[in-house]
Order: C-alpha cells, then sequence, then structure tokens
C-alpha cells in the first residue's frame, strides 16, 4: 500500500529507485571483491604449502 504523497509522488519514487539501484550495486560490488579476495587467499594458501 503506498502512501498518499501528493505531488512530491514522482521525486520520492524515483529516489527509492535510486536507493535501491545503489544498494544493489554496492552488494554486487561487495560481493565480487569478496570472490576475488578468497581467490587471491586461495592461491597464495597454495603457494606456501608448496613451499613448505
Amino acid at each position: 500500500m503506498m502512501p498518499d504523497l501528493g505531488r512530491y509522488a514522482l521525486e520520492v519514487s524515483l529516489a527509492y529507485i535510486a536507493s535501491l539501484g545503489l544498494i544493489g550495486l554496492l552488494v554486487l560490488w561487495v560481493w565480487l571483491r569478496g570472490r576475488a579476495v578468497r581467490r587471491a587467499l586461495d592461491e597464495l594458501e597454495n603457494d606456501r604449502s608448496d613451499n613448505a
């Protein structure tokens, strides 16, 4: 149920959409960065175990 926003309905809706889009991009960036860091750590651990 959408509250009555009067003449500011478009602006408020666009602000919500922009905010959700930015949050989605941030979540995607963190997820991709986590995968890259996990991959780099796995490589370092493998190199260290090979040298031991």
